[in-house]
């Protein structure tokens, strides 16, 4: 079972950008579809973008299209989620999560397995 620990947060100011790592600190990520959620204070969780375990499939909201990338490397039990051109609504605590199955998706209630979250913040 993998324990995830996200990092990469941070001040950025509006058009700026940053990387979020997800790193399995116990176990792999090959086996699992990764997703990457957002919450800010009295919203749902919200899937932002989400990878198929094999790689080939990637899913964006329409909110973060041609902004944000998602990716991984198994040998490295890393997922990260490439955060460009960021806007003031992108502010939130970014989450990431895996799913024991080949297929992501943006349903929280789909995933097994969660990290603790790191804090965005796009703000001049």
């Amino acid at each position: 079972q993998p324990l995830l620990v996200e990092s990469g947060g941070g001040l950025v100011q509006p058009g700026g950008s940053l990387r979020l790592s997800c790193y399995a600190s116990l176990g792999t990520l090959d086996s699992y579809a990764i997703g990457w959620f957002r919450q800010v204070p009295g919203k749902e969780r919200e899937g932002v973008s989400y990878l198929d375990k094999s790689g080939w499939t990637t899913k964006n909201i329409d909110a973060v299209k041609g902004r944000f990338v998602i990716s991984r490397e198994n040998d490295k039990r890393t997922a990260y989620l490439q955060m460009n051109n960021l806007k003031p609504e992108d502010t939130a605590v970014y989450y990431c999560a895996a799913r024991d199955g080949p297929v992501g998706s943006f349903q929280n209630w789909d995933y097994d397995f969660w990290g603790r979250g790191t804090q965005v913040t796009v703000s001049s």
